[in-house]
């Protein structure tokens, strides 16, 4: 038998046989013929898994990831197009991080405005949170 079966590929992969079955339904990695009763997986569908991990890893989406594999399976792309999905990626990051330095500076100042001590009745956190203008949009 050359090859691994699924069990072997995830734990090779250090993923779920699950998350194998996952990209799978994904189209990320391709659904093995079984010979007898396994299906035998090829050694390279563990490198395609972790490609898929490193990515997830550094932010791409499932879909993004896709595009990626697909530009790797034929060594004659370009590299322009990879570049571009990077940079997109890479751009969104950006855009995420400032919202979250944002929201991080925010939630910092309502802690500090908030003593921790008594009811909650008047917590500055808890007040911040409540929709006042709720009931002038009914």
């Amino acid at each position: 038998m050359t090859g691994f079966t699924i069990g072997k590929v995830a734990k090779a992969a250090e993923v779920g046989v699950e998350t194998i079955r996952f990209y799978e339904r994904k189209g990320l990695i391709e659904q093995p013929v079984a010979t007898g009763t396994y299906r035998i997986y090829p050694r390279s569908v563990v490198e395609r898994i972790r490609f898929i991990k490193r990515a997830k890893e550094l932010g791409f989406k499932l879909d993004e990831i896709k595009d990626l594999l697909a530009l790797a399976d034929c060594p004659k792309n370009d590299r322009a197009a990879v570049k571009n999905i990077a940079s997109q990626k890479a751009e969104t990051l950006r855009s995420r991080i400032a919202e979250l330095q944002k929201a991080e500076q925010a939630l910092s100042e309502l802690v500090e405005n908030c003593s921790g001590e008594g009811s909650v009745k008047g917590c500055p956190i808890i007040d911040a949170l409540i929709d006042n203008d709720l009931g002038k949009e009914l």
